[in-house]
């Protein structure tokens, strides 16, 4: 069962890849790059603030804070543990694949997908009260591009991806439950989410 998902997981991983073409490498390498996303976490918190007030909002940025540490130190243990080499450097798939953009540490799983969603998650959760409109879904799109640059750039497999999701959303349940503690503990008149 194993060695049918892993097969799995390199055939889409190639199908994936292969969709790219040197004209869109510029986009996606600076998509992939956290800096230029700043303009999008900029909009995020002034929402956050307009919505939460200033001490709430500052709650719920210590703890993106530490969910972002969380999610990235605890990938890092997951990558060395599995020692899974990253497609670009996988021998098997020389010459095969399109290597945008190359790194030597280990591939699962990936560490912008789960800081990314567990991010996105923990935005969701707590601005869902605030804000009455299915444009919030739309804060999932920025986990979608973001990982999708790192199978376009030959950095990570789907499955990579996938479980860099799963691990970001459980981090993110795990923070959720020491906001609300604080939230309710400090801000009890805050909406509930």
């Amino acid at each position: 069962m194993l060695d049918w998902l892993l097969q799995l997981d390199k055939d889409v991983f190639v199908y994936l890849n292969g969709l790219g073409s040197e004209r869109w490498d510029g986009v996606w390498l600076f998509l992939t790059k956290q800096f230029n996303w700043i303009p999008l976490f900029a909009v995020i918190f002034y929402i956050v603030f307009k919505k939460l007030g200033w001490r709430h909002a500052l709650l719920a940025i210590i703890m993106i804070a530490l969910l972002i540490t969380l999610t990235d130190q605890t990938t890092n243990l997951f990558k060395n543990y599995f020692q899974r080499l990253r497609p670009c450097k996988t021998p098997d798939f020389e010459g095969i694949i399109r290597v945008v953009q190359s790194r030597s540490s280990f591939s699962f799983f990936s560490g912008h997908a789960s800081n990314t969603m567990a991010s996105a998650f923990f935005l969701y959760k707590i601005l869902k009260p605030y804000i009455q409109s299915k444009w919030l879904y739309s804060i999932f799109l920025w986990p979608l591009v973001f990982a999708y640059t790192r199978i376009y750039l030959g950095l990570h497999y789907p499955l990579d991806i996938l479980s860099g999701y799963i691990w970001g959303i459980l981090t993110a349940s795990l923070v959720l439950q020491l906001y609300r503690y604080l939230r309710n503990k400090y801000f009890p008149q805050a909406k509930q989410g």
